[in-house]
C-alpha cells in the first residue's frame, strides 16, 4: 500500500509545523497526511484543507470576525442551512485528499464532476502491480430486482473458480504489460534487444482492478452531497468503504456540520408529493390498509421504497 520512501515523506511532512493566522481545526490537524487504508491495497488521506464549521457561521451571517456566538446557536443555524437545503455557506469550506483507488471505483468516483482532480498519468509513470481482488464475502451474484445491485453470495467451487479467474487474469494482463513496455515496475529492461512499446500504448491492457491514485480537491457543499450518494447502504460496497472513512473526517473536520449532516441527509428521508400525501391519509385513518399502491400514484418501486421506510412488506 505506502512504501517505505512514502512512508519516509509522510514522516517528513508530519514533523513540518507552520504558524498561522487562518482557524485551523486540532482532530483534523493530528491526522493530516497520514494514510487510512481502505480495502486490499488502497488508502484516504488529508493533504490540505481550508475553514472550519466557524467559517460556514461567519459567512451565513457575512460577520467581520469569527463572532460570539455560543456553539448551540451555531449549530441552529448550521441547523437550519441544511434543512433548507442552502449551499453557498457551505462553499466556504474546501478539503483536499490523496486517494488511491481501483479503476472502476475511480471511474464512478470522478462522475462526480464538481471538484478538482489530477490523476496518476500512466503515460508517463508505470502502474504498479496491486490489483483489487474482492473478499470471499462480497462476492454476490447480480440481483434480480436491481440492475447495478448484488444479490446472494456465491459459495463453494463458483466462488473459489471466481477468485482464481479475477487473480489470474489480473497478473496475465500485467505481465503482458511489461512485455510489451519492455521495462518492469522497478525500472529493469526486459529483452535487452526489444524496444518496448510507448507507455501510452501498453497501459490499453490493463485491468479496472489495477490501482490508480489522484489528488481530489472539493468544497464542503459538493463534499456533502459526494457523500449522501456513495454513504448510502444503496452504494457499491467498493465506493462506500471508502465514503464511510470520509464520513469520518468529515466528523473531524466540522462536527457541528456532521452532527446536521446525520439528522438530516444520512438519517434523513425526503419524499415526493404523493408520498407525502400517502403519510398524511395513514396519519388521518391511522392504518396502513387506507391507502394501496394504485390509488397512492405511486409506482410499484417507489411504493416498495416507501413502505420499506416504515419497515412494512
Amino acid at each position: 500500500m505506502i512504501n517505505q520512501q512514502q512512508k519516509d515523506e509522510i514522516d517528513q511532512l508530519r514533523q513540518t509545523v507552520s504558524s498561522t493566522r487562518r482557524p485551523t481545526v486540532a482532530a483534523l490537524e493530528e491526522i493530516l497526511y497520514d494514510p487510512f487504508p481502505i480495502l486490499d491495497h488502497g488508502f484516504i488521506r488529508v493533504i490540505d484543507y481550508m475553514g472550519d464549521d466557524g467559517a460556514i457561521v461567519q459567512a451565513a451571517r457575512v460577520s467581520y470576525g469569527r463572532g460570539t456566538k455560543k456553539t448551540t446557536e451555531d449549530q441552529g443555524l448550521i441547523n437550519y442551512l441544511m434543512r433548507h437545503r442552502h449551499s453557498t455557506p457551505f462553499e466556504m469550506c474546501e478539503i483536499k485528499f490523496h486517494v488511491k483507488v481501483p479503476i472502476f471505483v475511480a471511474r464512478q468516483w470522478l462522475r462526480h464532476r464538481t471538484a478538482n482532480v489530477n490523476e496518476y498519468s500512466a503515460r508517463y509513470s508505470i502502474l504498479d502491480r496491486e490489483f483489487y481482488i474482492p473478499a470471499p464475502e462480497q462476492l454476490s451474484a447480480q440481483s434480480t430486482h436491481n440492475r447495478q445491485g448484488r444479490h446472494a453470495l456465491l459459495s463453494g467451487e463458483e466462488a473459489q473458480r471466481v477468485l482464481e479467474i479475477l487473480k489470474q487474469d489480473a497478473n496475465q494482463c500485467y505481465d503482458h504489460y511489461e512485455e510489451m513496455l519492455n521495462e518492469t515496475e522497478s525500472g529493469e529492461q526486459v529483452n535487452p534487444d526489444n524496444k518496448g512499446l510507448a507507455r501510452e500504448l501498453a497501459r490499453m491492457n490493463l485491468p479496472t482492478n489495477c490501482y490508480t491514485q489522484f489528488y481530489w480537491k472539493i468544497d464542503l457543499h459538493n463534499f456533502l452531497h459526494f457523500l449522501s450518494l456513495r454513504a448510502d447502504h444503496h452504494a457499491q460496497y467498493e465506493i462506500k468503504v471508502y465514503a464511510d472513512e470520509l464520513v469520518n473526517i468529515l466528523k473531524l473536520w466540522v462536527p457541528l456540520v456532521y452532527k446536521a449532516f446525520e439528522r438530516y441527509r444520512l438519517g434523513g428521508v425526503f419524499l415526493s408529493k404523493e408520498g407525502w400525501g400517502v403519510v398524511k391519509s395513514l396519519l388521518k385513518d391511522h392504518q396502513f390498509s387506507a391507502v394501496d399502491q394504485e390509488a397512492s400514484g405511486l409506482s410499484k418501486g417507489e411504493w416498495a421504497e416507501f413502505m420499506a421506510l416504515f419497515s412494512r412488506p
